[in-house]
């Protein structure tokens, strides 16, 4: 039995790094990710997809949308977090790190 690496795999069914698809696979994991973390901030905080939304002034989809990663901005992500007071940096590899709220 061969075993392969993760990176192996997604190089033979999504592309190697650097080709269109496979940046496209990235970038959407990533959002998902934030997606996710999001609804798991706003778990914790006992709110409703419409309460969060009321707080930040949009929708109950467009929350939805948010954390299925789908219309992420660093703008929205920001506001969300103040909204929720919930402290967060992003961190630009050898740049350094930058306070969202």
């Amino acid at each position: 039995m061969k075993f392969f690496t993760e990176e192996e795999i997604l190089d033979k069914h999504i592309g190697i790094k650097g080709t269109p698809r496979r940046d496209k696979f990235e970038d959407d994991l990533q959002a998902f990710l934030v997606g996710e973390a999001i609804k798991k901030a706003r778990l914790s905080k006992n709110l409703t997809q419409e309460e969060l939304g009321e707080l930040i002034g949009v929708q109950r989809a467009q929350i939805s949308r948010i954390e299925n990663g789908k219309n992420l901005t660093l703008h929205t992500i920001a506001r969300i977090f103040k909204a929720m007071d919930i402290s967060a940096k992003l961190e630009f590899g050898d740049i350094g790190q930058v306070a969202l709220w």
